[in-house]
């Protein structure tokens, strides 16, 4: 299995907040890419880096960026053997391929022909969550069908249903339909979907067909991750793996609390997500 960690955003809202605080206190997180942002004792995205390798969950990370952070990210991974990064080559939002193009860009550049995770790279998980798990859990599915794909998913309050892709699942934990930012009144399920998919290689080919389809229409169509899948759920058996939450460092209050669970509430660091 590889790992693609998409890393190629801009933090728009994130260095907005930074720009605009005026404590000082936030000031040399300007200009830094999410990923990168001092989590704990060491970058953000290093934590998935740690835990994969100790894992065996993959044999190669591959971290997609922009041009804008390309230095950065390569400066980083020189600490790594088994991290290649690649850049999108955009410098700017505006310019931005969105992330599902970028995770195309990734399979076609380093010739990917198996298993890939998926791992949006501002994104971590709370104690309990273990690769090793996650692990069994793909495997328990691709016995039943070489097709399947694994999702995770952790219940969200009734009021930030509007804010996530909720899955609608069977009682087989196979998803039925991922509805997009809905309502509470819209659906029973609370079922939130972070950027972290297992997709079986079988799979993979359809990021071509899902980008061809798409190739007209506005990049948010192309940019949240959760649209291929939420495209992907008819054509391919998709079920999900219940963790019980994550952090989503969007903002600067949301990478504050990130920061301080792992600085104050963390108990095992070295086996923290393996």
């Amino acid at each position: 299995m590889k790992a693609v960690i998409l890393a190629a955003g801009y933090g728009t809202r994130l260095q907005r907040d930074v720009s605009s605080d005026s404590s000082g206190r936030f000031a040399h997180l300007a200009g830094v890419a999410k990923p990168l942002l001092p989590v704990g004792a060491c970058a953000l995205v290093s934590h998935w880096v740690h835990a994969l390798t100790a894992s065996a969950f993959v044999d190669g990370i591959y971290v997609v960026t922009n041009a804008l952070y390309q230095a950065a990210f390569e400066e980083w991974a020189a600490h790594f053997t088994n991290v290649k990064i690649l850049s999108d080559k955009t410098r700017s939002n505006d310019e931005r391929l969105g992330a599902v193009a970028c995770l195309q860009l990734a399979v076609q550049h380093f010739t990917i022909e198996d298993h890939v995770v998926v791992i949006g790279g501002d994104t971590l998980f709370k104690e309990d969550f273990s690769l090793g798990k996650v692990k069994e859990g793909f495997a328990d599915v691709q016995a039943q069908s070489e097709d399947s794909c694994l999702i995770l998913s952790y219940e969200c309050k009734e009021e930030e249903t509007h804010k996530y892709g909720i899955l609608e699942v069977g009682d087989d934990f196979r998803v039925l339909c991922m509805k997009e930012k809905p309502l509470p009144s819209e659906t029973k399920s609370r079922r939130a979907c972070p950027c972290f998919y297992v997709l079986s290689k079988k799979a993979i080919p359809l990021l071509d067909a899902f980008l061809k389809e798409k190739k007209d229409a506005p990049i948010e169509e192309k940019d949240a991750p959760g649209n291929f899948v939420s495209w992907l759920i008819p054509r391919k058996p998709v079920y999900i793996h219940q963790i019980s939450g994550r952090f989503d460092v969007g903002n600067l209050p949301s990478y504050i609390e990130c920061d301080l669970y792992f600085r104050e509430k963390l108990k095992n660091v070295k086996s923290y997500m393996v």
